[in-house]
């Protein structure tokens, strides 16, 4: 069998010649390669660069429709590991009212003549400090109780979440509840002190999900071609692995971390429970489960305390998850009075209109455009990537993450790249370069192509003709938006009025405030655990918020296709 020599990660694998492409072969090695388009050649994303035994030069091929016919060593061209993910979000005013409760207590011994088990006694015990419950037999602990109650007087630490008994402990220990915020392109972590409510570590890494498409249609696709598991055990397995790198950054175990939370998009959520997104696939695109859940961390292959829960908080509709509840919780739309309007930018864009009265959601098809796949040079916003553009004294100056030279211009960079050529007359208002088919950025390698400006087009069209179409549906005009709130990471680094110039945001928001509120998804993430109000607040959110399928309106294609033209927002 043919001999794969990866280079860079100084490892080699046994091939089924001709059975497996090499992009199959980097994901069996588990080296996570990044294939935007799924492995169906069409992004380029996933070229390496190989040599066969016996030639002298290396030639680049695409992973995903090269087969390894004999012995070669393969070079990763590129690699994103170093891609910034968003773990900061504004901060959420939740009150500390968490889910894991912590109370010593006093256990009375068995008397002589009396048979009261270790578990009724304890039971009692805990009524008097947490109040009467329900409470669930912990099989485990019960096994150990009554060591631990003779050797201790019968004073113990309990630790319970809602009716669950976790731990009766003695010795002195930390205690840490974990949330995550599971993105299509990312996933972000944070471990959380349950006493102060503080943030102990955060941190983020890329979705290894992304070596099977980009965006969640490919991902589906794939799930129901067979490739669940793999999907499953990709999410399961990195969420885990961010555990792992939390507690050591803050010192912990494993064993400390009581509870945990989860949001993603309907998609993400679907592949994390292990559920087929059969449903999502095809009309009407409704979710199989969308309900608020508590599982045991056990269920997701998640190593934490024994029986610790997982707060699952509910789905709003079939591509408006519960990331969408989570940016809610954070933005505190429970009691927002003013008009507003959330946009969360990412491989899937959803858009939340209106107020604590009546407010209405929708997912738009904006694409991976703006994550850096279908873009020539795109790439996600880490070292190497362009991700500001601006003119000073009528030359185009541009900012590089890390200060070296470009590799690439993720998103917030395109979206500025095309404003200033669309000022400076380099681009017309059909999204037609005027001089020359690509545009190069200075003596850099980075080029924009009219292709790469048909893919803005597209993915901000569709964004701007959701708002006015929710806006309608609330029977009220754009003008009456009070405020805009961008979440996600790309929404992050963007530049408003770039956003604004390209028509990416309608022209009657340039004079209302727009904020950046960072990854406020994984902010609600924590204030589930935090609060236990907020689990409630959670459901009853997801549960009156109207959903919106724009692909249904009359009206879309119109507005959807107006939308398309460039300098829809200079004059306003």
């Amino acid at each position: 069998m043919p001999i794969i020599h990866f280079i860079n990660e100084q490892m080699c694998l046994e091939i089924p010649a001709g059975g497996e492409t090499l992009l199959q072969a980097q994901i069996r090695a588990g080296l996570q390669p990044d294939a935007p388009c799924g492995g169906k050649g069409s992004c380029g994303k996933c070229a390496v660069r190989i040599r066969e035994t016996g030639s002298d030069a290396f030639h680049t091929v695409l992973a995903c429709q090269t087969r390894a016919q004999c012995d070669l060593e393969l070079h990763t061209i590129c690699t994103e590991a170093n891609a910034r993910v968003l773990t900061e979000g504004v901060s959420a005013r939740s009150s500390l009212n968490p889910q894991i409760e912590i109370e010593n207590i006093h256990v009375e011994s068995c008397r002589r003549g009396e048979s009261t088990s270790d578990w009724d006694r304890f039971k009692d015990a805990l009524n008097i400090v947490f109040g009467a419950r329900a409470w669930r037999v912990n099989l485990p602990l019960a096994s150990l109780l009554g060591e631990r109650i003779r050797t201790n007087d019968g004073n113990l630490t309990a630790v319970v979440c809602g009716d669950i008994v976790l731990d009766a402990h003695t010795a002195l220990r930390r205690h840490a509840m974990i949330a995550f915020d599971v993105g299509t392109t990312s996933i972000a972590g944070y471990l959380i002190d349950v006493e102060s409510g503080a943030t102990l570590a955060r941190a983020g890494m890329l979705n290894p999900q992304r070596q099977f498409g980009a965006d969640v249609i490919q991902r589906a696709d794939h799930a129901l071609a067979g490739g669940m598991d793999d999907l499953t055990n990709a999410v399961r397995g990195a969420i885990d692995d961010l555990a792992g790198q939390l507690c050591a950054s803050a010192g912990i175990d494993r064993d400390e971390i009581y509870a945990a939370s989860c949001v993603g998009n309907s998609c993400m959520h679907h592949l994390l429970l292990g559920v087929s997104p059969a449903s999502l696939s095809r009309a009407p695109y409704n979710p199989a489960v969308s309900e608020a859940m508590i599982l045991d961390s056990s269920a997701l292959n998640l190593r934490l305390h024994a029986g610790a829960p997982v707060l699952m908080p509910p789905v709003i509709a079939g591509f408006v998850g519960a990331d969408t509840v989570g940016c809610l919780l954070a933005g505190h739309w429970e009691s927002i009075r003013p008009i507003t309007l959330m946009i969360d930018i990412g491989t899937n864009g959803e858009i939340v209109l209106g107020n604590a009265s009546r407010r209405i959601a929708c997912s738009t098809a904006a694409g991976p455009a703006f994550e850096g796949a279908k873009i020539s040079c795109g790439m996600r916003g880490g070292t190497g990537a362009i991700d500001h553009v601006w003119i000073d004294q009528d030359r185009v100056q541009w900012h590089v993450i890390g200060d070296g030279q470009p590799t690439g211009i993720c998103g917030s960079g395109l979206i500025d790249l095309v404003s200033v050529l669309l000022q400076t007359g380099e681009i017309d208002e059909s999204g037609r370069l005027t001089n020359g088919s690509e545009y190069r950025l200075g003596d850099t390698a980075v080029t924009l192509t009219h292709k790469d400006i048909r893919e803005v087009q597209l993915a901000k069209a569709a964004i701007c003709a959701g708002i006015r179409l929710m806006a309608g549906k609330l029977g009220i005009q754009v003008s009456d938006v009070a405020q805009v709130c961008i979440a996600g990471a790309f929404g992050s680094f963007m530049n408003p009025e770039s956003a604004l110039n390209i028509g990416l945001l309608p022209p009657e928001l340039r004079r209302v405030p727009i904020a950046a509120v960072g990854n406020a998804a994984g902010e609600g993430a924590c204030m589930v655990l935090k609060d236990r109000g907020a689990w409630a607040i959670a459901s009853d959110l997801a549960k009156n918020t109207e959903f919106l399928e724009l692909a249904t309106l009359p009206d879309f294609q119109d507005e959807f296709i107006d939308a398309l033209e460039f300098g829809i927002g200079e004059n306003a």
